[in-house]
């Protein structure tokens, strides 16, 4: 149906009107965030001032889940949830900067899988050194020469010289980080994490790695087994051989040394390697 002449001569006022106030409230909102973004800014430099010139980063990657998880639960809107997460990462990377040296070591190039999870967690600007070997990775934490490692998450199968669990010295380094904290919809596993020379704290949702040496003949289901019946069923596993039996099991829950549930386990020796926030899973597609 034809519309009036009045209505089509109105039209065309009409709708640049809507948008140039949509696009000053846009302008208002944008001033508020930067507002409060330089407010932010701002008490995260005096509390860096407070502290002793000097010293690292405080680095609390279950303070950084926590309140990545307050922040997911209140979220409605069309604005994605990756984008949220990107948003804060950037701003929690920015706060990190603030309070004092903090740089990241990864092994491989800068378009590996490892450095593109880290840039994702850590943001552009933090410091990235790039290393050849996981060893050297490794030693680059314990040295001080960087703050955190990235290490890919480990695989069956992989050579021995990438089972950086098999050579992390622990409990000097631990993880404490999963990457990326927003998995994907299908829930994957963490693809990498972050290791770094202080404890983990617990998030509240957590999950702990242990290593242990099992005795020739514990096979891999038995050691699992075992777990179970300790009440601590493992999510997953791996065992290896050379150069000597060892294998990590990673359970959910945030395990301390004096956990006795540790102590009822048949293994020579067991050791936590850290513990992680687990991560929070993509909404399901409409």
């Amino acid at each position: 149906m034809d519309l009036p002449l009045d209505a089509l001569a109105a039209a065309p006022v009409a709708a640049p009107l809507d948008l140039a106030a949509m696009r000053a409230e846009i302008d208002r909102i944008d001033d508020a965030l930067h507002d409060l973004l330089m407010r932010r800014a701002g008490i995260s430099a005096t509390m860096a001032a407070s502290r002793v010139k000097g010293t690292a980063a405080t680095f609390r990657p279950a303070r950084e889940a926590t309140i990545l998880r307050r922040l997911l639960g209140r979220h409605a809107g069309p604005l994605p949830r990756e984008v949220l997460v990107r948003l804060w990462r950037d701003i929690i990377a920015s706060s990190l900067a603030q309070q004092g040296a903090f740089a990241m070591a990864v092994q491989g190039a800068a378009d590996s899988k490892p450095a593109h999870l880290a840039r994702g967690h850590f943001g552009l600007l933090t410091p990235m050194k790039l290393l050849p070997t996981t060893s050297r990775v490794l030693a680059a934490v314990a040295g001080g020469e960087a703050s955190v490692a990235i290490l890919p998450a480990p695989q069956d199968g992989e050579p021995g010289e990438a089972a950086w669990w098999m050579q992390m010295e622990a409990p000097r380094l631990q993880v404490v980080a999963a990457l990326p904290f927003l998995a994907g919809r299908d829930g994957a596993e963490p693809q990498a994490f972050a290791i770094a020379p202080t404890a983990p704290e617990p998030s509240g949702q957590d999950r702990t790695l242990l290593r242990l040496e099992p005795a020739p003949d514990q096979s891999r289901a038995r050691i699992a087994a075992a777990f179970a019946a300790a009440g601590l069923p493992p999510r997953w596993l791996q065992r290896r051989d050379l150069p000597a039996p060892m294998a990590l099991a990673e359970v959910e829950g945030f395990l301390t040394p004096d956990d006795p549930r540790l102590a009822s386990l048949p293994f020579p020796r067991i050791q936590i390697l850290g513990a992680y926030a687990e991560p929070v899973t993509e909404d399901p597609a409409p």
